[in-house]
């Protein structure tokens, strides 16, 4: 295959030239004057930076692995030995040595490999001078606690050089890397053409992730209708899943877009701007599935409400009804207390033991006495019932 010429790359500047200062051993610098001051920070040299997270290395020319180095002193070796070739270095969590590394090798720029070490960053796409950098946030949907885990990948994109910083388990780049190597007629299209199967990997990830939430809503109206009471917290929960899903995917439409329109302008391979329009696609549905997940759980949020409040108005209903059946028994009671009291009262005083009591000698005391216990009780049993107490 030809050389690329330059500007073949449509991710990076305009003026896609090859480093080749780097490719070959530089001079050894000379000692400073006793007057010079001392660099601030001096640039980590490559053997310092042998793999502590370094998952796979390796150098690729016309699409076929040529080379699997054993650390990055050594990829950056053989990469100085073939400059024609194009190197592909996938890291996990990697130091900062090692990212230091990187940087004076590849001329990374420090606000890219910042972000690269903090990780906690958005999906973007940045162009530093032939260099591109972008942070996809991977997902992944767990069976066992029902949630989405998020994870962060960066990628650095150069002329003849692509390397992955992961911070997570997904995606699987092995895979990727496997995909690439069995389609040797799409690697040798460069670094763009792995920055395509990352992208697609990424976003073929989230299709797992959609079905996942698609059933647990599904289960969620059930449960709403069921009243089951910890339904409440399990949207709260799958609701601030969605806002992440969000902030992963939906960026990715601009960005996609723009690796279209850098395509179109720098003349790539027609087969490989059909594939990221593919992806583009995949990303703009999967946007839009997710937009519809945030709405209906905002919309089966509302709907729990109100069946709650319904819920809870119907106790209260009943509960009021309980006290006004209770609050009759009361009075029904009361009632004839009231009307048992009255004979139970002149009784009482007729029964004290004095000797001089007026009516004691009359001779129509007792028929007085029991008369006025039933004119008492009869006055009150009609005064109850009138007020329906009885």
């Amino acid at each position: 295959m030809p050389p690329r010429r330059p500007g073949r790359c449509p991710i990076a500047s305009k003026n896609f030239r090859r480093t080749v200062w780097r490719r070959t051993p530089s001079a050894p610098p000379r000692p400073p004057a006793a007057d010079s001051v001392p660099a601030p920070t001096a640039p980590v040299p490559a053997d310092a930076a042998e793999p502590g997270s370094v998952v796979e290395a390796a150098l690729y020319r016309d699409g076929v692995r040529v080379s699997s180095p054993a650390g990055l002193a050594e990829t950056f070796r053989e990469l100085r030995r073939q400059p024609s070739g194009m190197a592909w270095i996938g890291l996990a969590r990697p130091t900062a040595a090692e990212l230091h590394s990187l940087a004076a090798e590849f001329d990374l720029h420090p606000l890219a490999v910042e972000d690269a070490m903090e990780a906690h960053q958005r999906p973007k796409l940045e162009r530093y001078g032939d260099t591109l950098f972008v942070v996809l946030r991977a997902a992944r949907y767990l069976d066992a606690p029902e949630e989405v885990d998020f994870a962060e990948l960066h990628v650095f994109v150069g002329p003849d050089f692509l390397i992955t910083v992961r911070h997570g388990t997904a995606p699987d780049l092995s895979a990727v890397r496997r995909r690439m190597e069995d389609s040797p007629e799409l690697l040798k299209l460069g670094p763009e053409a792995v920055l395509y199967a990352i992208l697609d990997a990424v976003v073929d990830g989230y299709a797992p992730v959609v079905a996942g939430v698609q059933n647990d809503i599904d289960e969620i109206e059930t449960e709403v209708f069921r009243g089951d009471p910890a339904v409440s917290r399990r949207i709260y929960e799958l609701s601030r899943e969605m806002v992440e899903f969000q902030r992963a995917t939906r960026p990715l439409v601009g960005m996609l877009h723009g690796l279209m329109a850098g395509f179109s302008k720098y003349g790539t391979d027609e087969e490989l701007q059909r594939y990221l329009r593919d992806v583009a696609d995949h990303v703009t549905h999967i946007s839009e599935r997710v937009d519809g997940f945030r709405q209906a759980l905002t919309e089966i949020l509302t709907v729990n409400a109100t069946l709650v409040t319904q819920q809870q108005n119907a106790e209260m209903r009943a509960l009021a009804e309980a006290g006004f059946e209770q609050n009759e028994e009361i009075k029904k009671i009361s009632s004839w207390a009231a009307i048992l009291f009255a004979p139970t009262l002149v009784g009482t005083i007729y029964g004290m033991n004095f000797t001089h009591m007026p009516e004691l000698t009359w001779r129509f005391g007792y028929p007085f006495a029991i008369g006025l216990m039933g004119v008492v009780c009869v006055s009150l049993y009609l005064i109850f019932k009138r007020r329906d107490w009885l």
